[in-house]
């Protein structure tokens, strides 16, 4: 969310929000591919451009589960305002494994290029644990390590570099198939957004969504210390840690923070995602066609746009909204509410326009046109 003027910090914010959406929207483009080429390379089936991969790991949300997530997170959010002191600390080393993981899936590129030259791509076994490149134990533990310092220090550099690789697993591993699905999630998670910012104060005498995303949680090592009994000395100088569900930024000044919920990156992600391999698989199958470009009514300049450029600037613009609002109202405002119209009208209108709005509206990735570039030999 932000909560200040529009200085270095909300900059800060707008520039690795975007790095983020488009770097995960790429590595979600690329698992794509990856897959498709082991489905040719086993010889299993004529594939398709399919947003359902093969992938176990990928997870692709249908309308049912988008409809009831703002209802799940409305009752985890709930949760955590009431029970907090409760769950604080499995909540907080839940976070920070699920973190682990996450910050080894964004360093693996880079732990793949350094270990490329100096060993073999060939997989170690360790047993029941399962078999990993050395890239792959690599980014594990600088990810563990980078875990175990921000623990220790709790300082917030190392808490936005574990939101980082939140945002990206979560937007390459979750995918939209369709934009109906996308619609009804959006719309259902502004609804959400939009109550528990503005009216949870008149229920709960609390801003519920801010209390719950500003409050810091005990760390582990102070409480693991105090039941053990290890003495007033021995984990006690460590600091309360500020869970990595959010980007923070400080000012020039260092007066304030600007912040940022991760979900304000994902799901508007998510949508980013969608429509990146919706436009590489148009163009795949209008390459293979030889088709025209599009309707005759349709300038060709508008057909050469992008449905990914066109929500990127729609999120870079709905992001600068809520900041000029949060500046007005001098209050915390749900960012959704800004991202979900900025995002979506935009992409609608254009897919309306392009004549493409009734493919993308319901699974898009399964139609038949798709498969003839997998029949060529």
């Amino acid at each position: 969310r932000a909560y200040s003027l529009v200085d270095s910090s909300q900059v800060s914010t707008f520039l690795i929000s975007i790095l983020l959406i488009v770097y995960g929207s790429f590595r979600s483009l690329n698992m794509d591919f990856e897959n498709q080429d082991k489905e040719k390379d086993n010889s299993s089936a004529a594939g398709s451009f399919n947003g359902n991969s093969t992938n176990n790991s990928i997870q692709t949300i249908d309308s049912t589960q988008a409809l009831f997530l703002p209802i799940g997170a409305s009752v985890s959010l709930l949760v955590m305002f009431f029970f907090f002191d409760s769950v604080q600390v499995v909540f907080t080393i839940c976070t920070a494994v699920l973190a682990t993981i996450a910050f080894a899936f964004l360093l693996l590129p880079m732990c793949q290029y350094l270990t490329r030259p100096c060993s073999p791509q060939n997989k170690i076994s360790f047993g029941c644990c399962g078999r990993f490149t050395a890239a792959e134990l690599l980014s594990f533990s600088l990810s563990v390590m980078l875990v175990l310092i921000w623990v220790l220090t709790g300082h917030w550099l190392l808490m936005d570099a574990l939101a980082m690789g939140l945002c990206v697993a979560m937007i390459a591993f979750v995918r939209l198939p369709s934009l109906k699905v996308s619609c009804l999630l959006l719309s259902g998670l502004l609804i959400y957004d939009v109550f528990w910012v503005f009216f949870s104060a008149y229920i709960f005498n609390s801003n519920v969504m801010v209390k719950v995303a500003t409050q810091p949680a005990d760390n582990p090592l102070d409480v693991l210390s105090r039941k053990l009994h290890l003495g007033p000395n021995v984990g006690r100088d460590v600091p309360r840690l500020s869970l990595p569900g959010k980007l923070v930024f400080p000012s020039s000044t260092g007066s304030h923070f600007s912040m940022l919920g991760i979900g304000d990156i994902v799901m508007p992600g998510l949508l980013l995602c969608f429509v990146l391999r919706y436009d590489n698989y148009k163009k795949q199958a209008n390459s293979d066609s030889c088709s025209a470009p599009g309707p005759g009514n349709i300038s060709g300049r508008m057909q050469k746009v992008s449905y990914f450029h066109c929500t990127l600037i729609g999120y870079f613009v709905g992001l600068l909204t809520a900041t000029v609002a949060s500046r007005i109202h001098r209050a915390a405002q749900p960012a959704l509410l800004y991202l979900v119209p900025f995002t979506l009208l935009p992409l609608l209108t254009m897919a309306y326009l392009k004549g493409d709005l009734r493919r993308m509206w319901s699974e898009p990735f399964h139609s038949k046109s798709s498969s003839s570039r997998f029949l060529e030999v």
